[in-house]
């Protein structure tokens, strides 16, 4: 497809994991995606981050000093949506820990869950893609690799308990924080020594889950994700596309939809 041209575009970006400990120079990955933002603010209308923006964020009940090293993003942010930009921050499971403060501090809207929304005349759903697991997906899978998942969905159900939210919460942030990026830290690590790519159309799990919605009826012209790592542009069939963003800590990668709907994928040069 071209690209888009006009003034008037929609942008969709995750999986920054700003902050992250296994990012070798943080201070220019973080000006790199200032400058993303910067460049998308030229001509957005509105601007969606799905999810692991940053690599770990927590709001505690005390004051995080350590919020500083975001200080330069969150202004950004700040003077964007100043200017009558929406930007929409769809928690991922890396920063779904937000109670206030940083939809306060920046003006963003903050989505906790999947979300149906019409955008450029187009029925899109939008998430950041970890929990949504299709209708018997785990039974066609090894014993292995069934465990792994359900390990991960356990662990999403403790991270979404808002008890045990709340006592984290009480925490010293630097105890939490140390706990918490360490953990990132290793997910990073893993990935970079293990990736694992797009696993084919009958296999990866949020094109079968986008597919699963459209044979239920609930039809939408495009599904976008995160999570995934991978940049993906599929057709699911003749009326229905589901695009996976890719990252912005490796690939800087994004989407772009004009104010007719007509959407790609694309990047940014890294510094």
């Amino acid at each position: 497809m071209s690209q888009p041209q006009n003034n008037h575009m929609i942008y969709f970006l995750s999986d920054a994991h700003l902050g992250s400990r296994a990012i070798a120079n943080p201070e220019t990955h973080q000006q790199t995606l200032i400058d993303m933002l910067q460049n998308m603010a030229k001509d957005a209308t509105a601007i969606y981050l799905l999810g692991d923006i940053f690599d770990f964020w927590y709001e505690y009940l005390w004051c995080d000093y350590s919020k500083q090293q975001y200080q330069p993003f969150l202004q950004t942010l700040k003077h964007i949506t100043n200017k009558g930009i929406d930007i929409h921050f769809f928690i991922g499971n890396h920063d779904l820990w937000t109670f206030g403060w940083l939809e306060k501090e920046t003006g963003i809207a903050i989505h906790r869950g999947p979300e149906s929304m019409i955008i450029g005349n187009r029925k899109v759903f939008l998430a950041h893609g970890d929990g949504l697991i299709p209708t018997n997906y785990l039974k066609q899978l090894p014993e292995k690799i069934q465990k792994k998942i359900r390990n991960f969905i356990f662990l999403r159900a403790i991270f979404h308990n808002p008890v045990l939210q709340f006592l984290f919460r009480l925490l010293p942030p630097a105890w939490g924080n140390a706990f918490g990026y360490e953990w990132a830290k290793k997910s990073r690590l893993k990935e970079l020594a293990r990736p694992c790519p797009y696993k084919g159309e009958d296999k990866e799990e949020l094109v079968l889950y986008a597919k699963e919605q459209e044979q239920n009826g609930n039809h939408h012209d495009y599904y976008i994700f995160g999570h995934r790592h991978i940049e993906l542009d599929l057709m699911l069939n003749r009326d229905s596309r589901i695009m996976i963003l890719g990252d912005c800590w490796q690939q800087f990668t994004y989407a772009q939809m004009d104010e007719k709907g007509n959407t790609i994928l694309n990047n940014a040069t890294p510094l």
